[in-house]
């Protein structure tokens, strides 16, 4: 397919596009939806900026990848699935009104797929550019990181299209972030006739919940913090197991350390329970320093633009974590990421295309 001439952005096409997605449901790892929703990401991309964007299959779902040919210089990295289970759609479909798009997944975040497309389409060079949409992003990535490390380290500069923060900002920093579960084995027995002979895994999970809170430091940005807890099966029964879900957001790497560490070293309070635990800090910090140079851009061709650094994760902390520069929050300004009242603001979606086009412009000419 040929390249297209480059086009005037056009927010009717803009808002044409992100309909055409949203209304697509991708809930993450259901793969037959994902499947679907890859199809209109590649059709979408085609359409706007010509070449064959290239389905990877993977278990999750296709990744869609798209090269402009070229050295490559720099990845626009991003994802197609949602939190969304299927059905939201109906009960909250695409709309726009009072200068707000809603739907599911306009702000996290399709609609920054859409205006880094049409960002694009205005360049009169599109050669070192790539764009990688992954399909399971939202679930940790585990199928997809291979290729997206690959790709950032091939390109060496990463343009992550995740929703910007409060007022516009662009996140220059995020925290390394992971989820652990710990489950207690202990032993059943009648809660009434022998409740001695038993193993109470729900006290030792008690016991349990509050050393893993312990583990915090908040005055240095890593938060433990338990999020989900099950016990038992009957009134009557001294529960045999339990489990605890815990979610870690950590700042730098010495403190993935010690707190992957300090998971490993938990140990039972009562006698004859036993601990298992699984999990880890997945994504690393994103330091504010691999955003430093592109932030520096960014405010070249946007003055004012702020810069913030967020306790969420994004698949721009592996890329930032191998030493490439990492620009992330350069999505849509809107809000409400996860939850019903998502929107992405309608006036500054041809600004953040342009502020795409911009940085890409200058990564190539660097």
């Amino acid at each position: 397919m040929p390249m297209p001439r480059t086009a005037p952005l056009s927010v009717d096409a803009m808002i044409e596009d992100l309909k055409a997605l949203v209304e697509v449901e991708s809930p993450s790892r259901d793969a037959d939806a994902l499947t679907a929703s890859a199809k209109v990401v590649a059709e979408v991309v085609e359409s706007r900026l010509g070449g064959r964007a290239v389905l990877v299959g993977s278990e999750a779902g296709p990744h869609v990848h798209w090269s402009g040919g070229g050295e490559p210089k720099v990845l626009v990295l991003g994802h197609h699935d949602t939190v969304f289970p299927l059905g939201t759609l109906e009960r909250r479909p695409f709309a726009v009104e009072d200068g707000r798009a809603t739907g599911p997944g306009v702000f996290d975040m399709l609609g920054g797929l859409v205006q880094a497309v049409h960002g694009l389409a205005t360049l009169d060079d599109r050669t070192g550019v790539e764009i990688l949409v992954t399909a399971d992003e939202e679930v940790g990535s585990r199928t997809s990181r291979a290729l997206l490390e690959e790709r950032a380290l091939a390109c060496g500069a990463v343009l992550v299209l995740e929703g910007a923060a409060d007022g516009g900002a662009l996140k220059t920093g995020r925290k390394g972030c992971g989820t652990f579960q710990v489950t207690v084995t202990g032993r059943a027995s009648h809660a009434g006739l022998e409740p001695a002979a038993g193993i109470n895994a729900l006290i030792e999970a008690a016991h349990q919940v509050l050393d893993i809170a312990a583990l915090g430091r908040p005055d240095i940005g890593t938060t433990v913090t338990p999020t989900v807890a099950s016990a038992g099966t009957l009134d009557n029964v001294v529960p045999a197991e339990a489990t605890v879900v815990v979610d870690v957001r950590v700042e730098s790497a010495s403190e993935k350390a010690r707190v992957e560490a300090a998971f490993a070293a938990l140990a039972p309070h009562l006698d004859g329970a036993e601990i298992a635990v699984r999990g880890a800090v997945g994504r690393p910090p994103m330091p504010e320093s691999a955003s430093a140079g592109l932030l520096a851009v960014a405010r070249q061709l946007l003055p004012g633009l702020e810069g913030v650094a967020v306790g969420g994760g994004s698949d721009g902390n592996f890329t930032a974590a191998l030493g490439v520069p990492t620009l992330d929050g350069l999505g849509a300004v809107g809000g409400g990421a996860h939850a019903d009242h998502e929107y992405l603001v309608v006036d500054a979606m041809a600004e953040r295309a342009n502020l795409v086009a911009g940085l890409v412009r200058a990564i190539q000419n660097a």
